[in-house]
């Protein structure tokens, strides 16, 4: 039987310093993340994560229903695989208590970024996912975009141009 998710890569190992771009979806794609409180509930969680896999959260954008995260390994020991289990029974744990509402879809999209050019690409992809959308006109205009390291304004100095 064919799984309805995409399969790790086989020859990878996700341990290390490497950079990943993911996209978690909220259950049955509801629209939880519209206000700050919802955002800062489950960012916070994100951030504690990080924290304990060793990443470093480069870019967030929380969409209506659904998030978008990039994320650099800041060690040898930096493990995706944990970092994205605790990432969401820590944001899906404290959600539960407070909205008592489940959070997360079961699977999300990973994806290892090969070098700097996909980095920025996919930086200005996630930058500008709340304007394709018609949420905003301007990704600075959009409260629910950032970073743990960066400014926006930084983020979009390191973004491939548009176009």
């Amino acid at each position: 039987m064919v799984h309805p998710y995409p399969a790790h890569m086989e020859n990878f190992s996700y341990v290390g310093k490497y950079r990943y771009v993911l996209t978690f979806n909220t259950h049955d794609r509801r629209t939880y993340f519209t206000n700050a409180e919802a955002v800062e509930l489950v960012r916070a969680q994100i951030l504690r994560a990080s924290q304990q896999h060793q990443f470093s959260i480069v870019a967030y954008c929380f969409m209506p229903d659904h998030l978008h995260l990039l994320i650099n390994g800041l060690s040898d020991g930096s493990d995706l695989r944990a970092f994205i289990k605790a990432a969401k029974q820590l944001s899906g744990y404290h959600f539960k208590q407070q909205r008592n509402a489940r959070l997360w879809q079961r699977y999300g999209y990973e994806h290892a970024l090969r070098d700097d050019v996909e980095r920025s690409a996919t930086l200005r992809y996630i930058l500008d996912n709340p304007v394709m959308a018609g949420l905003v006109k301007e990704p600075t205009d959009y409260a629910f975009t950032g970073s743990d390291c960066y400014s926006v304004a930084e983020l979009l100095q390191q973004a491939a141009p548009r176009g």
